[in-house]
């Protein structure tokens, strides 16, 4: 089995085309003419000529010469059936125009899309990715960060559905169970004619060594929009769904579990917020040893101590009920933007430091470094350096939700892996903390959450979470008991948690300290 790196190209091994074909039922029977839009060396067109009953007409791009060629061979297997293969980009085409059937009756689409990103191309300087559209309608940083870096597959699903909608095909391509969710959702926002869809899982590891979740995903286009829902199968031979899909407030979740919890869909009373993002690690990030503070390649650090704050990461949170810092951050800017040039006077030993390693930062090649100030941070801001946070790990299937105190009267920071609300106390935090390690508020979570996400827990997300509707369902005593519990595990000794009355809704109040 052959890959292309740049071009995400994953062949199709024959057996899984035989069973695909068997799941999807009689083709040549159901679908007399077959599309597929980038066939590779034709172990799909292969498959197809070889049943019973194969389909009347087969056309078929490919951007390879060389598969092309390897296609055209397959394609003389069976000569009953009108086999068309053309070396194109599929990008540069008009399936409107382009296409010219000779048969008439129902359209299939099949095929295995590439299995790459456009960032990842981007890496490797290639130029197999479609003209620049903003197809998803992301809007500032969303369009900036990680929520822009879509699958190719993605941009082909569009492609297909749009420019086919007149034929009202059936689409079943092999892609990422990610890529399947967001075409689900370009589906409820456009107000596409979805009239049905449905996702089998297959074992990716086994058939292509690759360690993403996949899946068989299939699409009829119809004439009329419909609630957009998806049956989720476990495997291409499995006869009753395992769980429904479907689009909710805007995200696509498990009908299922999203149900018991849907109360809970709505604003956060609490501000969330993404931790330090630097991209310079091994110089910003500090351990101490014996009184000496390092960075990560073995160096001593001598900067000014004001500068230097208890670090925390996602495997931190995770892991550690009470989180202890055993690292340090440099901070640079009290917010995003902010001039890091006045540090040449107000911190010598650090400006001296930042220049010492300078060409690490101008290695930086995240975009929102390039127009900023020299060793400029991002999530950075008076939120901040709030004392008390309520925070969790994005990359872990659980989430676990923890409350960070100050350390030796200092803020704790969060590295960009978490993500956290500034608190106005540490009843506060414990508080919120209780609530979202609740079930229903768990649960609510997951059924949103996939374990293909590259982050499970999303600022987005958490800001859905309606904290004053878990709180109204609960009993008031018995959340004052849990909240009371939290706290004295996370501060014994600092204050009195039953000292005076305190009203449970006023403590789910903005703090001051998370700033505008």
């Amino acid at each position: 089995m052959g890959c292309n790196k740049e071009l995400g190209d994953f062949q199709t091994p024959p057996a899984l085309v035989e069973q695909i074909l068997a799941a999807l039922g009689p083709v040549g029977k159901r679908w007399p003419r077959v599309l597929e839009p980038t066939c590779g060396r034709g172990n799909f067109i292969s498959g197809l000529l070889a049943l019973d009953e194969p389909p009347h007409e087969i056309r078929a791009f490919e951007l390879q010469p060389e598969y092309v060629m390897q296609a055209e061979q397959v394609s003389l297997k069976c000569p009953r059936t009108a086999t068309h293969i053309a070396q194109a980009d599929l990008f540069a085409l008009d399936l409107r125009k382009d296409l010219k059937w000779q048969e008439k009756g129902q359209l299939l689409v099949i095929g295995n899309p590439p299995w790459v990103t456009n960032a990842a191309i981007g890496l490797l300087n290639g130029n197999n990715l479609p003209t620049k559209t903003n197809f998803r309608g992301l809007s500032g940083i969303d369009a900036m960060t990680g929520e822009s870096n879509f699958d190719l597959a993605e941009h082909i699903w569009v492609k297909l559905m749009t420019e086919l909608a007149n034929e009202r095909p059936t689409i079943a391509l092999l892609c990422k169970t990610s890529v399947a969710r967001n075409v689900l959702r370009f589906a409820h926002e456009t107000s596409f004619p979805v009239e049905d869809a449905s996702i089998r899982k297959i074992a990716a590891k086994r058939w292509f060594r690759a360690s993403a979740e996949a899946c068989l995903f299939t699409v009829s286009v119809g004439v009329k929009a419909h609630p957009i829902e998806a049956k989720v199968y476990a495997d291409l031979t499995a006869s009753e769904p395992e769980a429904v899909w479907g689009v909710k407030a805007g995200r696509v979740a498990d009908l299922s579990r999203f149900g018991r919890s849907a109360f809970l869909e709505g604003a956060c009373s609490l501000s969330w917020r993404q931790g330090v993002k630097h991209d310079a690690a091994t110089a910003m990030e500090l351990t101490e040893y014996d009184g000496v503070v390092l960075n990560r390649l073995g160096n001593e650090v001598r900067v000014e101590p004001q500068y230097v704050y208890p670090l925390l990461k996602g495997a931190d949170l995770f892991h550690q009920e009470n989180p202890a810092p055993k690292r340090f951050v440099l901070v640079t800017q009290r917010r995003v933007g902010e001039d890091t040039e006045r540090l040449r006077e107000e911190a010598p030993a650090l400006w001296s430091y930042l220049e010492q390693n300078s060409e690490l930062f101008a290695r930086r090649k995240s975009s929102v470094y390039r127009k900023g100030p020299r060793f400029a941070m991002f999530g950075i801001g008076d939120y901040s350096f709030a004392p008390c946070k309520v925070a969790v790990a994005s990359l872990y299937k659980t989430p676990r939700f923890r409350v960070v105190g100050p350390v030796n009267e200092q803020p704790v920071m969060l590295d960009d892996t978490c993500y956290f609300a500034a608190c106005g106390s540490l009843r506060q935090a414990a508080l919120a903390a209780c609530l979202l390690n609740h079930p229903l508020c768990l649960d609510f979570i997951a059924s949103t959450g996939f374990a293909d996400a590259k982050r499970r827990v999303t600022k987005r997300l958490l800001s859905r979470i309606n904290l004053r509707a878990l709180l109204h369902r609960a009993d008031s005593r018995a959340f004052r008991d849990e909240v009371s519990q939290a706290f004295h595990k996370i501060s014994p000794v600092r204050e009195d948690f039953h000292s005076g009355e305190f009203d449970l809704e006023e403590l789910l109040q903005p703090s001051n300290a998370d700033g505008p």
